[in-house]
């Protein structure tokens, strides 16, 4: 019973070792901004990432309409304890907010998408 023990845990010490030795990321920009590649995640953004926030936040909103006595129900039982919880406009904003400032807010061409 030893054996296999002693194989599994050197195995694990092996591995565990060789996984801190991989590098994580590159040191350096790998495209450029006149990169051809670069302006097609441009395009990318522009044709689907930003419609389908758009998409996300109409689904949102509905999801938001179908929570909202639970969530309504949260912040009566919160106020009424003394400490309110703000989870109507916690889940308007996570829901609803957060996607639309995905589509509209952010700068174009997003360096980070």
């Amino acid at each position: 019973m030893k054996g296999p023990k002693k194989i599994l845990l050197l195995s694990l010490t092996l591995s565990l070792v060789m996984a801190s030795l991989c590098s994580t990321g590159w040191a350096s920009d790998y495209f450029g901004k006149d990169d051809p590649v670069a302006q097609g995640w441009s395009a990318l953004d522009l044709l689907v990432a930003r419609p389908l926030g758009v998409a996300a936040a109409v689904v949102g909103s509905g999801v938001f309409v179908l929570g909202l006595p639970f969530t309504a129900t949260v912040d009566i039982v919160s106020a009424s304890s003394g400490s309110p919880a703000h989870a109507i406009s916690g889940s308007a904003r996570m829901f609803i907010l957060s996607p639309l400032k995905f589509s509209f807010v952010r700068e174009f061409p997003d360096e980070n998408i």
